[in-house]
């Protein structure tokens, strides 16, 4: 088979991307017990509280005080696709939108012209540890679409299909499509002013798992288009030829077929696929526009309205601990999934 491999790195913190895609971070924390604040039962000295991303006792607070997390905090000009693995979000935003949501659940928000979201971690079991494992990945809008107004969905776990792939040797892969399409399954849809909405893009966001030994070839995609593998869970791969340890990225060529053949340990991976923008990408923190001078208009418009305020008690707004899932959106709809 030709070999489709570009090239093989290490993953770092956060990971590296190709456009269409900005940012993607893997966050993987073992926390133990909570407390009666939905944090950790467990004594936060020696901590950079505010700023916890030291891996300490498996676990990080990242900006929260009480409860781990990421306080309310500005973004402009992209989406954020969360996908949550393990454990529970607690998300609210300046538009009044609130939800909890994990375990397999994935929130696609469209920053647009602006929002303020806060994404918290409540640690809800206080008798067992609380594991939480999440991806966020920042998926570029074009210009014409910088300026959308906010949007929130929730691709709910049981609405994401699941597509089983058996090889010759009857060993799976089973394929999470959270956007695009594989085989004629399809994703849910996305957001819809999204880079993802049209289908000439060929945006994929994929969890592939793999029993040991397993076999998968994945189609090749249109000319042009970025496409990336990441190993994030088990112990070597071979893509093609090429020999691809843990915790290691591949980039592959678009216009052919990659036969990924699983090593003696059940495999984990998350693929990104999607035509590039191709715009100049100006970013300051939180806001990714087109030029400098945008950012700098971003940022004097953030000061004078804080994009519509903060309609929480506080900045690091966590959800009622007997909640289930559930899901208020900006105009009043409520999903509830299982409380």
């Amino acid at each position: 088979m030709s070999n489709s491999v570009i090239d093989i790195k290490p993953l770092n913190f956060p990971w590296e991307t190709s456009d269409p895609f900005l940012f993607c971070v893997h966050h993987a924390d073992f926390y133990p017990k909570g407390n009666q604040h939905m944090g950790p039962d467990a004594s936060l000295a020696g901590r950079n509280i505010g700023n916890d991303f030291v891996v300490k006792d498996g676990w990080r607070m990242y900006h929260g005080s009480k409860v781990p997390g990421f306080p309310a905090h500005p973004h402009r000009g992209f989406e954020t696709v969360t996908i949550v693995t393990k454990g529970l979000v607690d998300h609210s935003d300046s538009l009044g939108a609130a939800g909890r949501f994990g375990n397999g659940d994935v929130q696609w928000m469209t920053a647009g012209k602006g929002v303020q979201h806060s994404e918290m971690f409540p640690l809800l079991d206080q008798k067992n540890e609380n594991h939480l494992e999440l991806f966020q990945i920042w998926l570029n809008l074009p210009k014409k679409n910088k300026l959308t107004d906010p949007h929130f969905a929730m691709l709910w776990n049981e609405t994401i299909p699941l597509h089983p792939i058996k090889d010759e040797n009857g060993r799976t892969s089973v394929v999470k499509i959270m956007a695009g399409e594989l085989e004629g399954v399809k994703a849910p849809s996305p957001a819809p002013n999204s880079w993802a909405n049209d289908p000439h893009n060929e945006v994929a966001i994929w969890i592939i798992k793999m029993e040991a030994g397993a076999q998968l070839i994945l189609p090749k995609a249109s000319s042009g288009i970025n496409r990336t593998l990441y190993f994030y869970e088990g112990d070597q791969l071979k893509v093609d030829d090429k020999r691809v340890s843990n915790y290691h990225s591949v980039s592959l060529k678009p216009d052919a077929a990659v036969n990924i053949e699983n090593g003696d340990q059940p495999a984990a991976l998350l693929y990104l696929q999607g035509r590039p923008i191709g715009e100049p990408v100006a970013q300051y923190g939180p806001f990714v526009m087109n030029t400098q001078s945008e950012i700098r208009e971003a940022m004097s418009e953030y000061q004078q309205t804080e994009f519509g305020g903060w309609p929480w008690e506080n900045h690091e707004h966590v959800h009622p601990r007997e909640r289930g899932r559930f899901a208020i959106h900006a105009n009043g709809r409520e999903e509830v999934k299982d409380n």
